[in-house]
């Protein structure tokens, strides 16, 4: 991997080190008093509960500015109605840090068909309400409100997904950039240590929050594109044919540039050089220097209006990911501009060690008392191993927050907080419940050559077939299971997290250490969906894939004598999805006697690429035209839910609205009592009510109505997924 400028821990220590640590991170004036603190440098404003855990994002960003020597409080969950709340650890002497949590405020709160949820798994008791929609938005301009001239600095999932303007499946339109609805000073998009530090430090020495214009990793609001830069003008999908032939009439040719030219040539001083404006088609022909490149996105205003323009956005924005090669992009709001720097550089494997190696206390802030928070619960005994994802699924946000480059601990810092958990986690009783991250088995794998990867802009490094140049040895994944099994005291390691099986079954090894040792009986896994048209629009390997990736959890179970199954994934209602291929997909289910409990809707999510195709109906893998590629997208509420209910065929509510469908698609051959069709007549169900009401008969229902579960499809008791 292409190493970074400057090590993370390599900057001089703020003066405040000399404090030393918190044992927790103060949430009160009381807790300062007792460190001895007259105020805080930072302060943090959470929608979550705090946990100082590193899988909890405002204990990592608060640890590791600790570490850097500032005073760091935490505000968490504040009532966002009290303007004290806001003021309860005074004013910061540097800036407020806001973030809505680990999760989108509005995937926390509503469903995918918009309802509001019971629960919030990131709060004491599970307690909904506690964080108010769009959270990022309304702490900013509570903090504001607290303290105009304190600087505001917004990261986490929430702010990261928004940075540009982006599809709001909530209110059904394009919405601006969070910083312009915030009105924050600087937004972090990614994991965020390299760009805070860099902040911090050039705060603290004095500079203003307003001339951090370049740091990678951030996005601010400008005024307009400096004079200097080349702008590439990607605001339109219609060029005429032949423009390289045509004269240029965005070049920038006055006399006084030409002048401006002359001098520069002799070695005279001048005046900065006017702004030259490049046609995106030609931009690959002019040689262009990435250092002072600006591509200019459509305005706000024009995909607002224009969805073809959104996909054509959202595309460039996915192409310009890769930190190495990624261009700076501008986009207009009003008379604003949201300039978006380049992606940070990942962090190198001694850098990911030094920022889980900070002492966190691994359980809940003392305030809370007993109260039990679902997301600790969850995650008290896992250890996140890396970061980052190269499958680019289309639905799922991880690549566009985490980036494609896979950044690694060393197996030594991973035992290490096995070791730190096993002696101070109350309640360890030798299961470390995962080892894992955004997925399960991508530790370690990278491109196999540096400057290959400094020069790729694929989407994905395993669709639609494996990148020759991507590692797939699991060698040290292996290697890592094996160590960490030998820690005296750990009786048994879980793999909880996803598995790319596409990539596990390139490394058999891998496969059986996992089989052998690691499964509780049930693995999960995500083939997503069973026909082609839909995995290609989610990027995912077809079912041939997953059939050889069975084999061998079978084959390699057997071996150890062990019964165990897959618990299979899927999506419903994904772009690209119609009537006939869900239909298809519970066929598949039935025939493989999967009998489903937790089964999904697609989640239109800000800024993945699936939830461009569901907002534009084009598909932005491809360049997009106005006559490009359609792609077929279930909005209508009430179908997405009939998609849903046929993943779960079985379940006798779902029968009235499989039966019309099927109706509707002319398959009504599929309705009855027979092997090879999908839910009974509606007479037989009707029977079946009515004897259950006299109390009589129970004996007689008919078969696909009975509660025994097939081992296969037996219910499973891991957490539902979140893609976020």
């Amino acid at each position: 991997m292409i190493k970074a400028d400057k090590n993370l821990f390599s900057y001089p220590k703020y003066w405040a080190e000399c404090y030393g640590r918190a044992k927790f991170l103060p949430m009160s004036r009381t807790e300062m008093d007792e460190l001895g603190w007259d105020s805080c440098d930072i302060i943090i404003v959470s929608g979550d509960a705090y946990v100082d855990h590193p899988s909890f994002g405002m204990a990592v960003i608060g640890r590791f500015l600790e570490s850097q020597g500032f005073r760091v409080g935490i505000i968490s969950q504040p009532d966002w109605n009290d303007p004290e709340a806001f003021k309860a650890l005074g004013q910061p002497n540097l800036f407020f840090g806001i973030t809505a949590g680990n999760m989108d405020s509005m995937i926390n709160r509503y469903t995918a068909d918009r309802r509001t949820r019971s629960d919030d798994a990131y709060t004491p008791h599970a307690e909904a309400g506690k964080r108010p929609d769009r959270a990022v938005i309304v702490y900013t301009q509570k903090c504001r409100a607290a303290y105009p001239d304190t600087p505001t600095v917004i990261g986490g999932i929430e702010a990261s997904l928004r940075r540009i303007a982006q599809y709001d499946y909530w209110s059904d339109e394009v919405r601006r950039s969070v910083l312009i609805d915030s009105a924050a000073d600087i937004l972090l998009y990614g994991n965020a240590e390299r760009a805070m530090a860099e902040i911090a430090h050039q705060i603290s020495l004095g500079r203003s929050v307003k001339t951090l214009t370049d740091i990678p990793g951030t996005a601010i609001v400008r005024d307009a594109v400096p004079e200097d830069w080349v702008e590439v003008d990607s605001t339109r999908i219609d060029w005429p044919g032949n423009i390289a032939k045509m004269p240029n009439p965005y070049e920038y040719n006055d006399p006084a540039s030409e002048s401006c030219k002359s001098k520069q040539e002799n070695g005279e001083k001048t005046t900065q050089v006017p702004i030259r404006i490049v046609p995106m088609p030609l931009m690959g022909k002019k040689g262009l220097d990435r250092a002072n490149t600006v591509i200019r996105l459509p305005s706000f205003e024009k995909i607002r209006k224009d969805s073809a323009l959104y996909a054509h956005a959202s595309r460039i924005l996915h192409l310009e990911s890769n930190p190495h090669n990624a261009h700076t992009l501008v986009q207009k709001h009003g008379t604003k501009e949201v300039w978006v720097n380049t992606p940070p550089i990942p962090l190198e494997t001694e850098e990911m060690d030094g920022v889980f190696d900070l002492e966190y206390e691994r359980v809940p802030h003392p305030v809370y008392g007993d109260a039990k928070i679902p997301a600790y619960e969850m995650i008290r005994f896992s250890v996140n191993i890396m970061r980052g994802c190269f499958g680019g699924c289309t639905f799922c946000s991880i690549t566009e927050h985490e980036g494609r480059v896979i950044q690694s601990r060393s197996q030594e810092s991973v035992v290490k907080e096995i070791e730190a958990m096993r002696d101070k986690v109350p309640g360890f009783t030798g299961t470390v419940s995962d080892l894992g991250g955004p997925t399960a088995n991508m530790y370690h794998l990278n491109c196999k050559d540096d400057e290959i990867q400094k020069n790729c802009r694929k989407l994905s490094c395993v669709y639609p077939t494996i990148c020759k140049n991507l590692v797939t040895d699991h060698s040290q994944t292996t290697q890592l299971y094996r160590k960490a099994r030998a820690i005296p005291g750990v009786k048994r390691v879980a793999i909880a997290s996803g598995l790319r099986y596409d990539l596990a079954v390139e490394d058999p090894e891998y496969v059986k250490e996992l089989v052998t040792h690691h499964v509780g009986g049930y693995l999960k896994i995500a083939p997503e969906h069973s026909e082609k048209n839909t995995l290609e629009k989610m990027m995912k390997p077809g079912m041939d894939t997953y059939n050889k990736f069975k084999s061998l959890f079978e084959k390699y179970s057997k071996e150890a004598g062990k019964e165990q199954y897959l618990i299979p994934y899927f999506i419903s209602a994904h772009p690209g999805c119609d009537d006939n291929d869900m239909l298809n997909l519970a066929l598949w289910l039935k025939r493989n006697k999967f009998r489903l409990d937790q089964v999904q809707n697609f989640y239109p999510s800000p800024m993945s690429l699936a939830t461009a195709m569901y907002h534009s109906e084009k598909n932005p893998l491809k360049k997009v035209t106005y006559k490009s590629e359609s792609v077929y997208t279930e909005k209508d509420l009430d179908r997405r839910r009939r998609h849903k209910a046929l993943l779960r065929y079985h379940d006798e509510k779902n029968w009235p609205a499989i039966r019309l469908l099927l109706k509707e698609l002319k398959r009504e051959e599929l309705i009855g009592d027979g092997p090879n069709q999908l839910v009974p007549a509606a007479k037989a169900q009707l029977n079946n009510v009515a004897s259950k009401s006299n109390g009589r008969n129970q004996n007689r229902r008919p078969r696909t109505v009975s509660t025994k579960r097939n081992k296969a499809g037996g219910k499973s008791t891991h957490k539902s997924r979140h893609r976020k």
